[in-house]
Formats: structure tokens, C-alpha cells, sequence
């Protein structure tokens, strides 16, 4: 093993609190792999969660794994280090089951250079007993495990803090992978790829998706049915995270609003609400370590007991990004010092919003940002999105309209625009619909960019987005979209990754679908209709 990374990883343990050591002998080890850095990793919730759910377990041990910064991969490589895991320094291939959290699709080709550096083949037909069991979970794994289906032996649809422990128990009590597995497939939620077979028509879509005999054709994405008592919660708490020495803490789960370009807001829907009681127990454990709390929801104006958390005193709270209302004004107002707060306009005119199903008006945004102002915030995020479906160019003048409109209403504090560029995502309305060629959302971004540079205290962010119509490709690709994963572990260039693979994105992300055709993920039952999805897509067509 390489000094510098023992060394290393030293460091990062030694500032920790809350790491778990166990001896790992007589019980089931389990390598935790967040498929990016540890400053990303240790930043998410569910794996943090699931960290403390399976080490709450007294037969179970867990550890955790991360894709190396790029000079620590020069390391591994050079002095033939496996990856391994932090707390033991075990590498990967000594685990009995290595559990992938897929938070992110553009994450896929992180899952495959892990498993190169841990010397595990990548490919579930390449492994055999002798190999850890890889399972995958997270939220890609609610609605599209397809590109990656063919890399892990197990995959969890839905909220493995629901499907986990049965998941142990059969693994406790069956010692034979194959039995294993066809037992666990009887689990509701829980996928096995390898019992499926995916034929294609000439055209290139889904002609057949055919389950082996006794296995369910339709796999239900499970969910948590009640917050409380809480089993999520954040177990380590580190300086060396993008929330440092934070303790993140779930409010609620699922969204109310169900816009429909959002994935989040569908499937990890119904709603729920976490009880006051256990909101206050959390904090109240918390602060044992620390006073920096991060509230974590989709949507913190609709949770209930908001006012009667942040009243709790001796505690430096964050949130997340709020709807644009009176009631986020008023919520900022109880948190005394917060320097900074996110928006999500979205689209920058009342008809794209009403086509995207965003419940906010004009009126909305500019009354919220002037009180935010006055309430002493000294930066305003706003989050808008280019490319979305039936947009124009007046859509895009509307965004700078509407940044013109807020700093008239508010000549102090800083607003920044954060915009991103359109994915389609499954189980939404617009998973028919293709993305804007690459050319007019640069254009796009362009106009905003020229349009608000004279102004005053606005600054303007947009992602890259060549690696948006990468996560279009992962998003709702199917099984061939591995080869082009696969491939950049020599061709780091996705698009060329993807030539050289024979994976043809332009059918993917570029190509207008109908109702008829099969989708990689329709398998799941994420409890949405897709004929309904559909009339929602004509209706928001309707409002071009």
C-alpha cells in the first residue's frame, strides 16, 4: 500500500466524528462506494444514512469508499495500490458485498474507473463467486438503472432505508449467490438485471423486455411509508465535506408541486413529513457535536412545523432552496445572519413556467426577492433552466427581464443566476420530448450572459453543457449505453467514447418519442401512469 495514501487517508479519519470501527470478523462486511470525492460523498444524505442504517446492524460492518482525487488515482496506479476502504484500509475485492450509491448519472464512468482501480471486473458476467456481490442503489436506481445494469448483480428501486434489512436477512441466510439472488428478487423493489433479457427492433428501440419464469415482469419501486422515527440521518460529521462540520437533517421527503421537468418531485412521491418531536430530537443530538444544521427538502415552505424548528435556539441553521413566496421572506426572517438564498424561477416568462408546471408568477419572484433583500440576505441565487421544452428566444429575454426587474426592486445585495441546460428525465411528462441542439443552448446562454453584463451586483454561472447531454445519454439510455461507460476508461471524451462504442446518442437524447414506444425504464412501477404523463406532456405542448 502507498504511504501518501494511508497518510491521507489518516488525515481525513482523524477529523471525523462519528466513524464507525467494527471488528469485521463473523460479520457481513459491506464496502460503501460513493462513486465521487470525498468532499461530495460525505456531503449526501442517503449515503450517510445508509452508512448508520447498515451499522446499526450488530452483524453487519460497513465501510466507505470514494473515487480518489486525480492525483491520489496517479498514486493507485502507480504503486499498484487497490482501492480501498477508509476505515480498515481493506480494499474492495476483501468485502463481501460492495454497495454503490448512484446519486448522479454523470457519475456512471466514476463506477467504472472504482472498479478498475479496485481490481474487480467490471462486468457482472466477468465475476464470479469468488467476487464481492455488487449491488447499486440511490436515486438513479429509482428511475433508470439500465445503463449500468449490466455492472451490478443487484440493484435497489426505491428507498433502500425500506428494503435494506430484508435484503441482509435473506443475504444472511442464503450462502449461494444464484439462490440468493432468486430469492431476493421476490423482495418488492429489489431488480436483478441478469434475469432479463432486452430485444431490439430495427429501428433501434425496445421490441421485447421477456423476465425469466417466476420472476416479477414489473418491479415496484418501494418508499419509506413514515419519516418517524427517523432512519436517515447524517453519522459523521467532517470539516472536509462542501457542508463543513455540518449535520444534515431530512425535514420531509417528496414534493407537492410535481413540476414536469423534475424526477425527485414524482418518485419519491407521496409526500412525508417528518414529526416535530423527532425534528427537535435530531437537533437536539446534533448539538452535541455540532451547531451547524442543514435542513434537507424538496420544498421547506411546505414543511408544517418549519417556524417552530428554526425558533430552536443555539442553532446555526441552512436550507435548501425555497419556492418563491411570502413565506420564504418570513422564513429567512427567523434566520438571523443568513447571508445567502436560492430561488427557483426556472423559466423567465408566465407561459414557459405554466408549460413546466411551475406554480410561481412574476409577481411571486419579485415580491420574494425584494423582502429577501430587506430581510439583510447578501446574495440572491436564482435558478433557471435553458433548453426546456417549447422554449424561444423571448423566453430567454424574459430571464434578463426578469434579473433587471429584481435589482430595480432591490439596488443592494448581489444576485446571481445559476442556469442549467434541460434534461429529459423518465417518469415526467417531457421524457417524450428531446433535448435543444447544443449550438442554440450556447447561443441561449449567450444572450443572457451579454444581456446582464452591464448590470450592477449580477453575476451569471451556467454549467457545461457538453456534460448536460452526457447525463441525457445516461438518463434514458438503455443497456448499450454501457459500452460507451465502459469505454471511457481509455477515451475520457464521452461523445467520442460513445462513437468509438458504437452508442448512437442522437437516437437517445436528439429524437422526438411517441406514446407507443417502449422506454428502458418501463419495467418500474414508480406509481405513475404514463398514459396520464402523456395527456400532461399534450397540455403543456398545448401552451406553446
Amino acid at each position: 500500500m502507498s504511504y501518501r495514501l494511508k497518510e491521507k487517508t489518516d488525515s481525513l479519519l482523524s477529523k471525523e466524528k462519528g466513524t464507525v470501527h467494527k471488528d469485521p470478523g463473523g460479520r457481513i462486511n459491506i464496502a460503501l462506494v460513493y462513486p465521487n470525492t470525498y468532499s461530495v460523498g460525505m456531503s449526501n444524505l442517503g449515503f450517510q444514512g445508509i452508512y448508520g442504517l447498515l451499522n446499526g446492524m450488530h452483524d453487519v460492518v460497513c465501510e466507505r469508499a470514494f473515487l480518489p482525487d486525480d492525483g491520489d488515482i496517479d498514486e493507485y496506479t502507480r504503486t499498484r495500490t487497490e482501492l480501498f476502504c477508509l476505515e480498515s484500509k481493506r480494499p474492495l475485492t476483501r468485502f463481501d458485498i460492495v454497495a454503490f450509491s448512484l446519486s448522479f448519472e454523470n457519475d456512471y464512468p466514476n463506477v467504472a474507473k472504482i472498479l478498475q482501480l479496485a481490481n474487480l471486473p467490471l462486468r457482472r458476467v466477468e465475476r464470479n463467486a469468488r467476487h464481492p456481490l455488487l449491488i447499486a442503489g440511490g436515486v438513479c436506481a429509482f428511475f433508470n438503472p439500465e445503463p449500468v445494469a449490466d455492472f451490478f448483480d443487484v440493484c435497489f428501486v426505491g428507498e433502500a432505508d425500506e428494503m435494506l434489512p430484508d435484503f441482509i436477512t435473506i443475504y444472511k441466510s442464503v450462502p449461494v449467490r444464484a439462490e440468493l439472488l432468486g430469492k431476493a428478487v421476490k423482495i418488492d423493489g429489489i431488480y436483478v438485471p441478469e434475469f432479463y433479457t432486452v430485444s431490439y427492433n430495427t429501428v433501434g428501440s425496445i421490441a421485447n423486455r421477456t423476465a425469466e419464469d417466476s420472476v416479477p415482469a414489473t418491479i415496484r419501486r418501494q418508499y419509506l411509508k413514515n419519516l418517524s422515527p427517523p432512519k436517515i440521518t447524517t453519522s459523521i460529521i467532517t470539516p472536509e465535506t462542501e457542508f463543513s462540520d455540518m449535520h444534515l437533517i431530512e425535514a420531509m421527503r417528496g414534493c407537492p408541486w410535481s413540476c414536469r421537468f423534475c424526477v425527485t418531485g414524482r418518485i419519491y412521491n407521496p409526500p412525508r413529513k417528518k414529526a416535530l418531536e423527532d425534528m427537535k430530537d435530531e437537533i437536539r443530538a446534533a448539538l452535541a457535536h455540532t451547531k451547524r444544521i442543514g435542513l434537507i427538502g424538496p420544498s421547506l415552505s411546505d414543511y408544517p412545523y418549519i417556524r417552530e424548528v428554526l425558533k430552536i435556539p443555539e442553532v446555526d441553521f441552512s436550507i435548501t432552496s425555497l419556492r418563491a413566496s411570502s413565506q420564504s421572506a418570513e422564513i429567512i426572517g427567523l434566520m438571523k445572519g443568513h447571508q445567502s438564498v436560492s430561488i427557483a424561477p426556472e423559466a423567465g416568462t408566465e407561459r414557459l413556467r405554466k408549460v413546466i408546471h411551475k406554480k410561481v408568477s412574476e409577481e411571486d419572484i419579485l415580491s420574494t426577492s425584494e423582502r429577501l433583500f430587506q430581510q439583510g440576505i447578501d446574495i440572491l441565487r436564482l435558478y433557471f433552466m435553458v433548453g426546456l421544452p417549447t422554449e424561444t428566444r423571448e423566453d430567454i429575454q424574459g430571464i434578463i427581464h426578469l434579473a433587471e426587474k429584481i435589482r430595480k426592486g432591490s439596488p443592494k445585495g448581489t444576485i446571481t443566476l445559476s442556469i442549467s441546460t434541460f434534461v429529459p428525465k423518465p417518469f415526467t411528462p417531457f421524457q417524450w420530448h428531446p433535448m435543444e441542439n447544443l449550438g442554440e443552448v450556447k447561443k441561449r446562454l449567450k444572450m443572457i450572459k451579454d444581456g446582464l453584463k452591464n448590470l450592477r451586483g449580477v453575476r451569471v454561472f451556467h454549467d457545461v453543457p457538453k456534460y448536460a447531454y452526457m447525463q441525457g445519454l445516461f438518463a434514458l439510455g438503455d443497456r448499450r449505453v454501457s459500452r460507451a461507460i465502459e469505454k471511457m476508461l481509455t477515451v475520457r471524451d464521452w461523445m467520442k467514447a460513445a462513437e468509438a462504442a458504437g452508442v448512437n446518442k442522437d437516437f437517445f437524447i436528439f429524437r422526438q418519442k411517441g406514446l407507443s414506444e417502449i422506454f428502458p425504464w418501463d419495467f418500474i412501477d414508480s406509481g405513475a401512469d404514463k398514459e396520464k404523463l402523456w395527456e400532461e406532456y399534450q397540455e403543456a405542448l398545448s401552451n406553446a
